[in-house]
């Protein structure tokens, strides 16, 4: 079966792949739009710590992708990519159906990478979708559950304790988070929180090395102590095996062994592998195989084909891969797939970085703001929430989201960890939150003079958000 020979074909819905056809569908582009994707919901992996907590629904950062498309004119398959001929301009899927393109929309995104230590993709559990996270979430229940029943005491400890290998932002957000949640649920329990241990092991001496949020490690180093459970720290420690109930480790030059019940991975990702069988020289590839770009993020041997976030490389002006950044290319492409219709050459993408945004805990995170102002705790937490749940493409469900989050904010609903978190009257704590939060977010709201055109087509009104101050549209 071959479909339309002039469709744009999207592969992978993450934030690129999916706001670049989200914004085909508004811009009346002519074309078919298809999208493909192998899972059913889109996983809003910026908010995946909240989905593990509690903090946030199921609903409201693991949506389904039909819900996200509806009233669009994109055409969503769900299916896996198998093969992708750039010479014939045709995509093959796992069903067996072949898609001709126009054009051609690679945000596959990437691929969690285990650095071939041995068994880690066999014992060790990753973070990257909302299936991963609701996974976690069960396992780390059911080792507090085996623990309050268990006696001997040296058990209790190994499933009382959690390492995360890798200490970039990956990492330190799940520490933290999880450094508040487990003893609220241990608690529940009739457990001594005094007994879990949360471990960040790191290869180097450096947290967030190298990351576009290094500027902040002090403000992270503090956080990380003054958890519920302070977390603690293996520094300079280069795993060499995961076991079933524990990390082998070699540490100035020795072998050890921690122990634990639960072993998250958060260590890094790979491009994905699919890349790699593209016809591509390897002079125009990076030294992680991703593709090269041009500034208009379009490849240099198939200008028909852009590329975005972890598929795409471009020396010259490299970017982090946060959802930001990946915002702002989706558009990007969508406008000059739109100007390539019309006859006008693509322009390059200018990405503006204004800040970065990290949790910290529970009710706690930072907001970076233009790489000046840090915002911390509550109202930190507040902006962050705010902005994520901004980046949700579908009004009609931005708008209940939005709804639901504010309510929960204001009077702590279905809050697990409100009666530890916030202390007798979590009312007036949420209240307090939510005027801090406005009233700090409130100048970046307002700054832009001109609501942007995206958000009339989605039926939002007023002013841009903030999301639009942290994520402007590129000129």
């Amino acid at each position: 079966m071959q479909q339309a020979s002039h469709a744009t074909v999207i592969l992978g819905g993450g934030f690129a792949g999916l706001f670049t056809a989200l914004h085909l569908s508004h811009q009346n582009y002519p074309h078919p739009i298809i999208l493909i994707e192998q899972r059913d919901r889109f996983s809003f992996k910026p908010l995946l710590y909240e989905l593990l907590s509690g903090e946030l629904h199921s609903a409201q950062v693991y949506p389904r992708y039909k819900e996200l498309l509806a009233g669009s004119s994109v055409t969503f398959v769900q299916d896996t990519v198998k093969s992708i001929h750039l010479n014939q301009r045709r995509v093959t899927v796992a069903s067996g159906k072949v898609f001709d393109y126009s054009n051609l929309v690679l945000a596959l995104g990437g691929k969690t990478t285990y650095f071939n230590t041995p068994d880690a993709a066999e014992y060790a559990m990753p973070l990257t979708s909302g299936e991963e996270a609701i996974a976690l979430r069960k396992h780390l229940r059911q080792r507090l559950h085996q623990a309050i029943q268990t006696q001997d005491s040296e058990s209790r400890r190994l499933l009382l304790t959690v390492a995360i290998i890798g200490a970039g932002p990956a990492g330190i957000e799940l520490a933290c988070t999880l450094a508040d949640l487990l003893p609220i649920w241990y608690d529940e329990l009739g457990g001594d929180a005094n007994e879990i241990q949360i471990v960040l092991i790191n290869r180097s001496r450096e947290i967030l090395k190298g990351d576009v949020n290094s500027h902040l490690r002090c403000t992270v180093q503090r956080a990380l102590k003054h958890r519920v459970v302070p977390v603690d720290f293996l520094f300079d420690a280069a795993v060499t095996k995961i076991q079933a109930d524990g990390v082998e480790y070699r540490q100035h030059d020795k072998i050890q062994v921690l122990q634990a019940g639960t072993i998250a991975w958060t260590a890094g990702t790979a491009p994905n592998p699919l890349l790699m069988e593209l016809p591509i020289l390897a002079q125009r590839r990076d030294q992680r195989g991703r593709l090269v770009v041009t500034p208009t993020l379009q490849l240099l041997d198939f200008p028909e084909v852009f590329a975005a976030g972890d598929c795409a490389a471009d020396s010259d002006n490299p970017q982090p891969p946060t959802a930001q950044v990946a915002y702002q290319q989706g558009k990007a492409i969508a406008q000059n797939l739109q100007r390539l219709w019309e006859g006008n050459p693509a322009i390059p993408v200018q990405i503006q970085m204004r800040g970065t945004l990290m949790k910290l805990g529970l009710n706690e995170g930072v907001a970076n703001l233009f790489n000046k102002v840090q915002i911390k705790g509550q109202p930190g937490h507040f902006i962050r929430e705010a902005t994520y749940l901004q980046l949700l493409p579908n009004s009609a469900h931005n708008r209940k989201v939005t709804t639901e989050w504010l309510t929960d904010e204001l009077f702590q609903r279905d809050r697990p960890f409100s009666h530890i978190q916030l202390g007798q009257t979590p009312w007036l704590s949420g209240i307090a939150t939510v005027a801090a939060g406005l009233i700090l977010a409130t100048p970046l709201v307002w700054r832009a003079a001109q609501p942007m055109q995206f958000q009339q087509n989605f039926g939002w009104t007023g002013v841009p958000t903030l999301l639009d101050q942290l994520a402007p549209p590129p000129h």
